[in-house]
């Protein structure tokens, strides 16, 4: 079974104007590349078609495509109406970099309504936080949501699993008000934590009732504890929901040790993605997926590396390959990510009253 990658170097030459992950793209595909992954000839690189304004709309507004295009380093301030600032600082040419970035998920979108792939992934998408006329988190442009209208044109019920450290809050509130679209975001939730949004309450709207599904979680968060809660809320809304695709976003920095917020960790390592993964495969549904953040780019090197095989049924050598960026991987030089010391303050009791609340709100679910 082949599957299908995205990928070009323009799309590495845009990504490296965020600041934020630059290098990254290039450093993950480095790693697959040692692996000999892309010898196989299942998996297929696919030039991604860059977007054009028209299908931005699908879900960004007039006005911001518009700024996009005309948005200038010396009117931007501290943070203007667009979201352009200090949060997302400003990026030369930000419309090619929206219209790239967005177009990579399309493409991914496009083979999977053609039947061309079961698989595509796009480990440099994932831009899950951008509003319809905002940037915001990093986020320009929000090429889930572009991924996700695309696979609407084909499929009745799309299934989005979010498994970055922060809330998918620009998804969810794209489609909280529809019942064509489940959300499901696994993240950390407390004071001060970026976006603070994707709280237990917060389950949808209207016929979107009960199909945005939030699962908070606090700092320490450890593999056990993570797949115990995903296979038991996955398995139930595929049970319950039957979607028909599925688009996984794989942000990288639930991994533990990533320094967005070093002080208050997940602790999950590449077994419990695995694990968590390999439920998604198990339902051979098709399936696009997507990167995300990861600002230890090592370690989010490792796991889209590892995911990428994984996705292939291969398996691969925990000593990684000697290549260009070797000495990136230092001191171990192993695939393999040893879960840190931090303490898991998601007490036994905090879990089973938020599980058994979601799992209660899932038998809302009615499909037609």
């Amino acid at each position: 079974m082949s599957v299908g990658f995205i990928y070009s170097e323009n799309l590495i030459r845009e990504l490296d104007k965020n600041v934020k992950i630059e290098g990254r793209s290039e450093m993950v595909f480095s790693l697959i590349k040692s692996y000999g992954l892309f010898e196989n000839k299942n998996l297929k690189l696919i030039n991604p078609v860059k977007s054009d304004d028209k299908h931005l709309k699908l879900f960004h507004s007039q006005e911001y495509i518009d700024y996009l295009k005309t948005c200038q380093i010396e009117y931007v301030e501290s943070e203007d109406d667009f979201g352009i600032g200090y949060d997302c600082p400003y990026i030369e040419k930000i419309h090619d970099y929206v219209s790239t970035v967005a177009g990579a998920s399309l493409t991914a979108a496009h083979l999977i309504n053609q039947d061309m792939f079961k698989y595509v992934i796009n480990w440099n998408g994932g831009w899950h936080h951008a509003k319809r006329d905002k940037a915001s988190g990093f986020c320009y442009v929000n090429d889930v949501v572009l991924c996700i209208m695309k696979l609407r044109q084909k499929f009745s019920r799309i299934l989005y699993i979010d498994l970055d450290q922060h809330h998918g809050d620009g998804v969810q509130e794209a489609f909280e008000f529809t019942n064509k679209v489940l959300t499901l975001s696994f993240h950390k939730y407390m004071p001060g934590f970026f976006p603070g949004t994707g709280s237990l309450e917060d389950i949808g709207k209207g016929i979107g009732k009960f199909y945005s599904v939030n699962v908070p979680l606090k700092t320490g968060i450890g593999d056990k504890n993570y797949v115990l809660m995903f296979s038991s809320i996955f398995s139930k809304i595929i049970s319950v929901y039957k979607p028909e695709t599925l688009v996984v976003q794989c942000g990288a920095d639930s991994l533990t040790g990533d320094p967005i917020d070093i002080s208050n960790p997940f602790n999950l390592t590449l077994e419990g993605y695995t694990k968590c993964i390999e439920m998604v495969i198990h339902t051979q549904l098709p399936t696009v997926f997507l990167g995300g953040g990861g600002y230890h780019l090592a370690n989010s090197s490792r796991l889209w590396c590892h995911l990428t095989a994984l996705i292939m049924a291969e398996k691969l050598k925990n000593d990684i390959p000697e290549h260009e960026m070797f000495l990136r991987y230092a001191p171990d030089y192993e695939l393999c990510i040893e879960a840190g010391k931090v303490r898991d303050k998601n007490s036994l009791e905090y879990l089973d009253k938020t599980l058994n609340t979601i799992l209660n709100n899932l038998n809302n679910i009615k499909i037609d």
